[in-house]
C-alpha cells in the first residue's frame, strides 16, 4: 500500500510526520469557492473529500493507493474566513475575531479504490482582545497569509489566543487523533517509521 497526503500544507507534514506516519506528498488544483447556500459544515467536507479524490484520480496505476486530503476553516458568526486576500482583508477579519470566540473546522478525508471516509472536528477558539495596531504588527511579520482567519495557532498568532476548548492540532491543520483512528481503519501504519 501507498500512501500520500493531497495538500500543499506545511502543517499537514509536519503533523503527520509527528506521529510517524510515511507518505507522499501530491500537489492537487481544487476549486476552494464554496457554493450558494453551503454551509460551513459542508463546504470544508465537500473541500476535503474533493482534494482526495484529485489525488487518487492522480493516481489511476496505483490500485492500492489511499490519499487523505483536509480542508481547515475559521468560522465566525457562520461565515467561512478563508486566506487573506489582502492586508485590509486580514485586519477585518483579526478584528472581527478580537474579543470573541470563533470555531475551527478541520476536515480530513481518506479515500482508496474502494471506499471514501471523511470526518469533521470542530474546535472553539477564544482571541483575546486586539488593537489595529498589533493586527497590522502581525500581518508586517507576512505569517497571516495564506492562512485561515489570517493567523496561526501554532506560531506568532498564538499571543492572540486567550483559550481553546477542543482539537489543538485541528486548529492548526490537521486533527490528529481523529486522524491517526481514519488511518488505522484504511491499514495505514501510525508510529512506523
Amino acid at each position: 500500500m501507498s500512501f500520500y497526503l493531497a495538500s500543499a500544507s506545511p502543517r499537514r507534514r509536519e503533523l503527520l510526520a509527528q506521529i510517524g506516519v510515511s507518505f507522499d506528498v501530491l500537489k492537487v488544483d481544487v476549486d476552494e469557492s464554496s457554493l450558494p447556500n453551503e454551509s460551513p459544515e459542508n463546504y470544508v467536507q465537500r473541500v476535503a473529500l474533493a482534494k482526495a479524490q484529485a489525488g487518487l484520480q492522480m493516481l489511476a496505476n496505483d490500485p492500492d493507493a489511499v490519499v487523505l486530503g483536509g480542508d481547515t476553516s475559521v468560522i465566525y458568526e457562520g461565515q467561512v474566513f478563508g486566506k487573506p486576500e489582502s492586508q485590509e482583508h486580514a485586519l477585518e477579519m483579526l478584528m472581527a475575531l478580537s474579543g470573541s470566540e470563533h470555531q475551527v473546522y478541520s476536515a480530513v478525508s481518506l479515500v482508496n479504490a474502494e471506499r471514501q471516509l471523511t470526518r469533521l472536528v470542530k474546535t472553539k477558539v477564544i482571541f483575546r482582545s486586539l488593537t489595529r495596531q498589533e493586527c497590522e504588527a502581525y500581518w508586517q511579520t507576512g505569517e497571516p497569509q495564506g492562512k485561515a482567519g489570517a493567523y496561526a495557532i501554532q506560531g506568532l498568532g498564538a499571543v492572540f489566543v486567550a483559550g481553546i476548548e477542543g482539537s489543538y492540532t485541528g486548529v492548526v491543520g490537521l486533527p490528529v487523533a481523529e486522524t491517526a483512528r481514519m488511518l488505522t481503519e484504511f491499514g495505514v501504519p501510525v508510529w512506523a517509521v
